[in-house]
């Protein structure tokens, strides 16, 4: 009897060994297979955070201040035109940001970006000649002075200053850009760019894009200061007689000036198609990607500008002494604008990509153009395109399993 007993233990401890070993395999291929999909997951975070810059060259179009100052004589040729140092700025340094987020064991993205931007443009160019004063000689005819004949004689120099003829051009300009981005996408793996060897995102989302800019000029000039010097019998002798010489000028005095602000606003749909192509190394180790895009939107919105400008001439003939002018003053001109308008927008980039698992290092080129959605105009409307293009560089974290 304890023999069957014994033989019945043996039977059940050789039933437990057995079930111990069974579930511990069980739960070594449960943990190696969790730590298998994490690894896999590991390799595609859910969520990145992008933050970068731009250096970009900026198209802006404005109208040119051509003041046209009336009865007043053409500038000297010796100076530069005021349109040479007027216009906006040629550079901005940008600062973006995007997040993306991409649900676990899914091909669709959800994105939000945004780009931001100012830069200003200010000069002061002044422009003159440089004249010498010179000395000129008058006769005095007196009866007796100081013990010297009567007669004419060269008695008194005087040293008349020269005044230079001018030029003067202030001219401040700055602009503000920033584009807001919402987008929903998907990886639709078209051929060599979708699974594991790269990616192909097409998205479609909504856009918004604001820019404003404000103008300063202030012109000065003097094209023609002249000095003019002749005899008159009349003028006071200081106790002498004979012949005197009076002193005169002629000169134009210009002013000019404009101050104008314009302003876009608008939102629309936006559609974008990105890709990514790996050509070298891996995620494991780094791995370079050659990446590329283009995007297009339509947006609605409104345009507006306030432009007021003025032009005041005086011209001071020779016979006139002290502060007498002959002025003529154009009506000062205001301008206010404002209209609805459609923008279409297209743009692009190009660049290549260095990445980990869950880092990634961005260096490329890319340009946005807005399609007449500024005022340009002065004294009507005219509109202008706007545009961004220029190198970039991002670096992006990859947050989550």
């Amino acid at each position: 009897m304890s023999e069957l007993i014994q033989k019945n233990d043996n039977r059940m401890t050789i039933r437990l060994k057995l079930l111990t070993g069974a579930s511990a395999l069980a739960l070594a291929v449960y943990v190696s297979s969790t730590a298998s999909v994490h690894a896999e997951g590991a390799d595609h975070p859910q969520l990145w955070i992008e933050l970068g810059g731009q250096l970009s060259g900026l198209s802006d179009g404005q109208g040119t201040f051509s003041p046209v100052f009336p009865n007043s004589p053409a500038r000297p040729s010796i100076f530069s035109p005021s349109q040479k140092f007027d216009g906006p700025p040629r550079f901005s340094i940008d600062e973006e940001g995007k997040l993306s987020f991409q649900p676990d064991g899914s091909d669709w993205i959800f994105s939000a970006s945004v780009r931001y931007g100012r830069s200003s443009r200010n000069r002061h160019v002044h422009q003159q000649t440089q004249p010498q004063s010179f000395t000129k000689y008058y006769y005095n005819s007196y009866a007796s002075y100081a013990g010297q004949p009567p007669g004419r004689h060269k008695h008194k120099n005087v040293r008349i200053p020269q005044n230079a003829k001018f030029a003067d051009t202030l001219a401040q300009n700055s602009e503000r850009h920033f584009v807001l981005d919402f987008q929903a996408g998907k990886d639709v793996g078209l051929g060599m760019f979708g699974g594991r060897d790269g990616s192909s995102v097409v998205s479609l989302g909504v856009r918004f894009a604001q820019f404003t800019s404000k103008s300063n000029i202030a012109l000065k000039s003097d094209p023609d200061w002249q000095f003019y010097y002749k005899y008159n019998a009349n003028a006071p002798n200081y106790g002498f007689t004979g012949t005197k010489f009076v002193l005169g000028s002629t000169y134009h005095a210009n002013q000019a000036s404009l101050r104008a602000t314009r302003s876009f606003h608008g939102i629309g749909p936006s559609i974008s198609w990105s890709a990514s192509a790996p050509f070298a190394g891996g995620l494991q180790d780094g791995e370079l990607t050659f990446d590329w895009g283009i995007n297009a939107a339509l947006l609605f919105g409104r345009q507006r500008a306030k432009v007021h400008h003025q032009t005041t001439g005086r011209y001071h003939p020779a016979k006139y002494q002290g502060h007498a002018y002959i002025t003529s003053t154009n009506r000062p001109a205001d301008q206010q604008r404002s209209r609805s308008v459609t923008v279409p927008n297209v743009g692009g980039f190009a660049g290549l990509s260095f990445s980990y698992s869950d880092a990634k290092l961005s260096l490329g080129y890319r340009a946005d153009f807005f399609l007449n959605a500024v005022d340009g105009g002065i004294e009507a409307r005219k509109s202008e395109n706007r545009g961004f293009f220029g190198p970039f560089a991002s670096i992006s974290i990859g947050l989550g399993d």
